[in-house]
């Protein structure tokens, strides 16, 4: 299975979009799938169902950061490094859709029993949020 067919696997059997990104790539650096899916938990619905950064740019940071972050004590070029990728990933997202921002992409603010209501109504996490998957996975090179 290909990482785009993983992480869509995996939002369908109903883990997040944070999840779902971060746990199709983690699994491929040697993390275990239950830690991965453990660290994004939170971060699905715009972070802990805020309807901030979308879940699928929070997992592709972490993923950036996987590939990318600063391990060593003053690795300033890792730094560096980590903050242009994730740079460029999110500025790519939000060209590819108009925002990184989870209520804005869907339209309303899930957080709330309202935009809940009409996020279910309009079946946007069936029709939308796998888009937004692919695209991120598609963005990371997956």
């Amino acid at each position: 299975m290909d990482t785009s067919e993983e992480a869509l696997d995996l939002f369908k059997r109903g883990f997040n979009c944070a999840q779902s990104v971060f746990c199709a790539f983690g699994s491929k650096a040697g993390l275990s799938q239950e830690t991965c899916l453990r660290i994004a938990g939170s971060f699905g619905a715009g972070m802990a169902r805020r309807g901030e950064t979308c879940g699928a740019v929070t997992g592709g940071l972490m993923v950036l950061g996987l590939r990318h972050g600063m391990a060593q004590e003053g690795d300033t070029q890792a730094k560096k490094r980590n903050y242009d990728e994730a740079e460029k990933f999110m500025s790519e997202f939000e060209k590819r859709n108009g925002s990184v921002v989870c209520r804005d992409l869907l339209g309303c603010d899930i957080g709330t029993p309202e935009g809940s209501k009409f996020a279910a109504d309009n079946k946007l996490t069936t029709a939308l949020c796998p888009k937004l998957v692919g695209s991120a996975v598609e963005i990371l090179g997956g």
